[in-house]
């Protein structure tokens, strides 16, 4: 199988072109992956990176850094579970990730979709922004669980839960953006 590249041969060779995008493209590829105009911004003023290790801590470190305000920018990019439709718009990109990222809501019980739309409703009236969870593998009554677990969190502790669920989504994506 000397012709097929390896996993992290085709991670090298997708970040060489990620490192050889115009800066308008590579903002554009980091906004797929999270909506914070200012982690995206940041992540293009750091290009080249050497490696994706460097690239993955890149994004946690500038991740943290933004703070509450280009979270809550970042949220919005997403649609509420169970819906399609973010709150800011999304690139065809990140509109197809989210839809198969949540995949696990498709062939959930009608039952279990009302309960989720309700919880989103909850949640949402709770804490001012969407519930976000890295839903990649998880199946709707997952979410669904995770999600009312969560309505019990004080404010705060909520709003970095979501942001590291939000970290995690970006890294799903940073991999997805790599493989393309």
């Amino acid at each position: 199988l000397w012709g097929v590249p390896s996993a992290e041969g085709r991670r090298t060779e997708g970040l060489r072109r990620l490192n050889a995008l115009l800066p308008r493209q590579a903002k554009a590829a980091f906004l797929d992956c999270c909506g914070s105009p200012a982690w995206a911004r940041a992540m293009n003023e750091r290009r080249p990176f050497a490696s994706p290790g460097e690239l993955f801590a890149a994004a946690d470190t500038l991740w943290q850094a933004a703070g509450r305000d280009e979270w809550l920018l970042a949220f919005k990019a997403h649609p509420e579970i169970g819906e399609r439709k973010a709150e800011h718009a999304q690139s065809s990109t990140a509109g197809s990730w989210s839809v198969a990222e949540q995949s696990g809501v498709r062939d959930a019980a009608t039952t279990t979709r009302d309960a989720l739309a309700a919880a989103n409703r909850a949640y949402r009236e709770r804490f001012g922004h969407i519930y976000i969870v890295c839903a990649s593998g998880k199946s709707a009554e997952e979410m669904l669980a995770l999600c009312e677990a969560r309505l019990a969190n004080p404010r705060e502790r909520e709003l970095e839960v979501a942001a590291e669920e939000q970290r995690k989504i970006t890294h799903l994506r940073l991999e997805k953006l790599l493989a393309l």
